[in-house]
């Protein structure tokens, strides 16, 4: 129950101060931009509709896509992306099957890793 009036409050609170006045000036200036760059518009809104839905479910960018975002950004798409990725202490300390396991799991995660900053790119 308490998690439904803080839901509340913070919805209230957005209403207070104009939180979706200033949402729908920056999608419309975003995507006015994004035409007179010759981008996709349409694309643009999506991406900042996903990020607005982000910051009101109060979800933070975790640690991990930010680790992809930096490789990606110094090294672009590189071939080893899991190696260097992998957390060495940790996974020196598993079996075969766990160290198995992490790597596909590791694996799924840089894929979605990937492709949400290629997302975000795209909507830039």
């Amino acid at each position: 129950m308490e998690s439904l009036k803080n839901v509340a409050r913070q919805a209230k609170k957005r209403l207070r101060t104009d939180f979706w006045q200033r949402y729908k000036n920056d999608v419309d200036g975003a995507a006015t931009e994004a035409q007179r760059n010759g981008k996709n518009a349409l694309k643009v809104r999506n991406n900042m509709l996903t990020r607005v839905k982000s910051v009101i479910r109060g979800e933070e960018q975790d640690e991990f896509y930010l680790k992809v975002k930096k490789l990606i950004d110094e090294h672009g798409e590189v071939s080893d992306a899991i190696g260097r990725l992998t957390d060495r202490e940790y996974y020196d300390g598993l079996s075969y099957e766990e160290k198995q396991r992490y790597i596909m799991e590791l694996s799924a995660k840089y894929v979605e890793a990937l492709e949400k900053y290629r997302r975000e790119k795209e909507g830039q």
